[in-house]
């Protein structure tokens, strides 16, 4: 599920914001192209509501990373407002799921975006092997 929203977030990246910024979803040592952003989850959770049903609160930072390093706070909040645009929504396996708890910080010229996809998720229960027929014969004396 993580890399199914890992996946929406990238596509409604590249939707708004369009080629141009790469979208990476693993650590790069060397070679990041800039702009670009870094997708990642943070801690998620899993807490058992009801029966067989789980609410999963999952937490992602998407860090930007600016082009114009003379300029970068500047660059920051205008990519910062255009992301509370685009990840209120986005489409998870044909689902709509919203985006809550949505924030950001500037550290070090780097854009930290928080957002949380949290959801409920319901596991099927595995059906036992059902037996098949059983026959006996059974001789009375008497």
């Amino acid at each position: 599920m993580i890399n199914s929203i890992i996946e929406a977030i990238s596509i409604s990246l590249n939707e708004e914001f369009g080629d141009d910024y790469t979208n990476y979803m693993e650590e790069i040592k060397q070679g990041l192209n800039e702009p670009c952003f870094f997708i990642s989850c943070l801690n998620p959770t899993q807490k058992l509501f009801f029966g067989k049903r789980y609410f999963r609160e999952n937490q992602f930072c998407i860090q930007y990373f600016p082009l114009n390093k003379m300029r970068e706070k500047e660059e920051c909040n205008d990519v910062a407002e255009k992301l509370f645009d685009c990840l209120e929504y986005i489409t998870v396996t044909g689902d709509l799921v919203r985006g809550t708890k949505m924030k950001y910080e500037i550290a070090d010229g780097i854009l930290n975006f928080f957002v949380n996809y949290d959801m409920f998720v319901y596991k099927k229960a595995d059906t036992p092997d059902v037996m098949e027929e059983l026959s006996k014969n059974v001789v009375m004396k008497g």
